[in-house]
């Protein structure tokens, strides 16, 4: 089976498009593997608020890099961080718009719905996670930081 980037293949799917093997590109092909389970299960957990429980999917050595700020790494930092900005939330609905896994990588173009003791937004990201053995090993996060901090200016 020829697996190869095509001009063709990219501007039909975008990267993703071009990378999926021929099978996974097809319309109605909706087998879900258990790594896409797991992210769509993270992310639906952010609607709790609980960041021990978000912590939890992390690999004990698990990253998360929140672009553009700087990594924190090991399950605990996690969970420190998470709590520290998730204080002033009150309610967050992730809404997801596209989701692509392949082996060990998922990627997660996302809508968050935000509200907060500062301010609400509607934040556009994409997360890249990459799993190993059930667990998120890393966690990239892309999104505009400045429509965040704008908004929490009330």
């Amino acid at each position: 089976m020829n697996h190869e980037i095509t001009r063709r293949n990219l501007l039909a799917g975008g990267i993703a498009g071009a990378l999926l093997p021929p099978v996974l590109r097809k319309p109605g092909v909706t087998k879900m593997n258990e790594n896409e389970k797991l992210i769509r299960a993270f992310i639906q957990a952010w609607s709790r608020l609980d960041a021990a429980e978000l912590a939890a999917y992390f690999a004990e050595e698990g990253c998360y890099f929140n672009i553009p700020t700087q990594p924190v790494c090991g399950r605990a930092n996690i969970e420190k961080m998470i709590r520290g900005f998730i204080a002033t939330w009150t309610e967050t609905v992730w809404e997801i718009k596209t989701l692509v896994a392949v082996g060990d990588v998922v990627m997660a173009e996302r809508l968050d719905k935000t509200k907060t003791t500062k301010g609400n937004v509607d934040l556009p990201c994409v997360g890249v996670f990459e799993l190993r053995a059930g667990k998120i090993k890393e966690w990239r996060d892309y999104f505009n930081l400045a429509t965040y901090r704008n908004a929490m200016k009330g």
